[in-house]
């Protein structure tokens, strides 16, 4: 056995350098981006939830398992790598102890005999090696050459996959070989338990041979496969509990992320785009959280199959996102870290690799890619390992809009009214109190301070004020509060528009101008509860204000509503005898996991028939508005309010409803073209929760 234990353990020296080494290379290459000190603090200061995360995320494997058939699948490979990890330990002490006296029948102290273990031992493995067929099932049925943009795994690399799934098959059978053989010869530490294992054993001839032949290729099969992992997309099985460790709680979505430099919160006033990064421009600008994403990418393909952009025919895939930015930073990578007299001799195309942008026509990402998206936070909410999508898209949009002033020229036009008129349509601030005049009872405009028999502001937003459609949803909700006896008031003209438009195209200066502006105007005014019927004010006011020292209570309507109906202070009477689909808006629904009241409310409206679509909650179907598209031209592809009314359409709806104005006008706008083409009932419509819910207590 001493030539066992020789070749065995300097293949295990070979193998262990050779993997060191690109862990080293990996390391080097994240931090040489830029620092990311509040995902350190932050997982300090939240250790519970960070600990709660690992059971949860990782060895739970909670998102993965939304998905039955292949989440089921990857647990029990996941599994295996877990459990068999006790399988090593017994062949390596199986080569040492053969080396040292002759004989092989090392087992592990204490619990190495115990029949329980060799049952886990044997389980886990046949569970992987159905695991195993089971992907392959899954990848021939979803193989892009056959389901083209409709496969998930479109754009991944698949020889590498296919690679590691042959290789772990490889590592199965050889364990199973190993063990079968060490049971012939007597060397086996489980009389019982172990069940395939003992079954092999039957079967094989007694042969010292065969057993170290076999023990040394599965250890040697598990090295190969050691040093594949940490060069290719499965290098995700050491980075996703580091990449959920440092993820934000609950997950990456709410609220978007002040900008920073070299680790600091940028201040505008201070900042020099000569010195200070704005955004994301090249590689270098990513922080070392942006690289530990690119790591983990398991190329899976579940954001992209849920991403309303890439179901409607547009170039955005977050998947490919990730991928393409991972690949040029590798290229990159060997010039990125090579030293200062190694930098001197780099020729004119190495330079122009270095200095490629990130976004441009010849640049990492095209600029139609990153225009796609609408920061719904699909690719989010379903990535298993958590990486945050908008994040990456976010910086890069930063620096489009603020360094090389690149964004559609619609977008433009917003800006300048947010500017100069504090809303995106560019209407005067006397227009935003002109729906208080269409109502029976007095509104409380507040111009100083909130009177103290005033519980909440309506904060009523640029839509709900300025728009005719969201403007019915401001009225139905002022009657509702009325009814239920609630006191409040409203800003009126002193309302300025959240700058949620302008941060999500990423115009972060104009944000903080906006946000200081009514930080300042809400805390002069003693303003602490705010309800708010934009999900997109209600996100912004609630969880990025207070990024700016602005910090209130905040509640969507229908989740006002929901508590006033359920306190019995409204009352829904009148039968509203319809057939009624939902819309979950993603900055209400995915952003801030509001499904319930919405819900809630309709449930209690007699008559009504609720019947959900295909996509719902917080696998939900974007409408298209957000992330600033709602003023911008949707010129590639299907549109994506287009492809959501379809899908309402297949319920058959007397009514479309919703809880979001952006929702109202998108949803509103597909469905007139559809009754203009005789393709939808000229009945049909779309409302608010609020507007069923008024109708029902106003008895006719």
């Amino acid at each position: 056995m001493l030539w066992v234990a020789i070749v065995g353990l300097i293949a295990t020296a070979v193998a262990v350098g050779l993997a060191g080494r690109r862990v080293l290379f990996l390391y080097r290459l994240a931090t040489s981006g830029q620092p990311a000190p509040e995902r350190i603090e932050y997982a300090k200061e939240h250790a519970g939830a960070e600990i709660k995360a690992q059971l949860v995320e990782v060895f739970g494997q909670r998102k993965l398992l939304k998905w039955t058939p292949s989440g089921t699948a990857h647990f029990f490979v996941m599994w295996a790598f877990f459990i068999l990890l006790t399988v090593y330990i017994e062949a390596y002490g199986a080569v040492i102890q053969g080396a040292i006296t002759g004989h092989s029948d090392f087992h592990i102290p204490l619990i190495g005999t115990w029949p329980v273990l060799g049952f886990l031992q044997d389980f886990i493995a046949v569970a992987c090696l159905l695991g195993l067929v089971a992907f392959t099932a899954i990848r021939i049925k979803n193989s892009p050459k056959k389901l083209g943009r409709g496969s998930r795994f479109s754009g991944s690399h698949l020889g590498g996959a296919w690679l590691v799934l042959f290789m772990i098959f490889n590592i199965i059978w050889t364990l199973f070989l190993a063990r079968g053989a060490a049971a012939a010869n007597g060397n086996f530490p489980y009389d019982s338990g172990a069940f395939a294992s003992l079954a092999i054993g039957k079967v094989l001839p007694h042969s010292e041979l065969l057993e170290q032949i076999a023990l040394l290729l599965h250890i040697g099969l598990m090295l190969v496969f050691l040093v594949i992992v940490v060069n290719s997309k499965h290098l995700h099985i050491f980075t996703a509990p580091l990449n959920v460790l440092f993820s934000r709680r609950p997950d990456g979505m709410g609220p978007a992320q002040p900008m920073r430099s070299n680790g600091a919160v940028l201040d505008f006033e201070e900042a020099d785009p000569d010195t200070d990064v704005f955004g994301r421009g090249k590689i270098t600008d990513t922080t070392w959280k942006g690289f530990l994403d690119f790591y983990t990418c398991t190329e899976c393909g579940r954001c992209q199959s849920q991403c309303p952009a890439w179901n409607t025919d547009k170039p955005l895939s977050p998947k490919m996102l990730i991928l393409d930015q991972r690949d040029h930073a590798f290229a990159v990578a060997p010039y990125l870290l090579a030293g200062d007299k190694e930098k001197e001799s780099f020729s004119e195309d190495v330079l122009a690799l270095l200095d490629k942008p990130l976004v441009g026509e010849d640049g990492v990402i095209h600029p139609d890619v990153l225009w796609s998206c609408t920061n719904c936070g699909a690719c989010v909410e379903q990535c298993p390992v958590d990486i945050e999508h908008i994040d990456h898209i976010l910086d890069m949009r930063r620096y489009q809009v603020m360094i090389e002033s690149s964004f559609p020229s619609e977008a433009g036009v917003m800006l300048k009214n947010l500017e100069n008129k504090g809303n995106p349509w560019g209407m005067s601030e006397m227009k935003r109190a002109e729906w208080i005049e269409e109502l029976d009872f007095e509104v409380p405009i507040i111009d100083s301070t909130m009177p103290e028999d005033v519980e909440y502001l309506f904060w009523v937003g640029c839509a709900g004020a300025l728009e005719d459609r969201a403007k019915k949803t401001t009225k139905a909700v002022a009657e509702l509060l009325h009814i239920a006896g609630v006191k409040f008031g409203v800003l009126g003209p002193m309302e300025a528009c959240t700058g949620d438009p302008a941060r999500r195209l990423g115009m972060e200066f104009l944000f903080n101008m906006l946000a200081q502006q009514n930080i300042e105007t809400l805390n002069e005014a003693g303003v602490k509860k705010i309800v708010a019927t934009c999900p997109h004010c209600f996100n912004t006011l609630a969880n990025e204000y207070p990024q700016l020292g602005g910090t209130y209570e905040v509640v969507h309507h229908t989740q006002l509503l929901a508590h006033l109906v359920e306190e019995g202070r409204l009352t829904p009477i009148t039968p509203i005898e319809e057939k009624i689909t939902y819309h979950d808006p993603c900055f209400l629904g995915r952003h801030n996991k509001v499904y319930a009241q919405p819900r809630d409310i309709m449930a209690k409206v007699p008559g009504v028939q609720t019947q959900e679509m295909h996509r719902c909650k917080e696998r939900g179907f974007c409408c298209g508005a957000g992330g600033a598209r709602m003023w911008m031209e949707e010129r590639i592809g299907k549109r994506i309010n287009t492809e959501r009314v379809d899908e309402a359409l297949t319920t058959d709806p007397d009514t479309v409803s919703t809880a979001c104005p952006f929702c109202l006008v998108m949803l509103g706008d597909a469905i007139n073209e559809k009754k203009n083409a005789g393709q939808a009932k000229e009945s049909l419509e779309v409302v608010d929760v609020a507007q069923l819910l008024i109708k029902s207590i106003k008895q006719e």
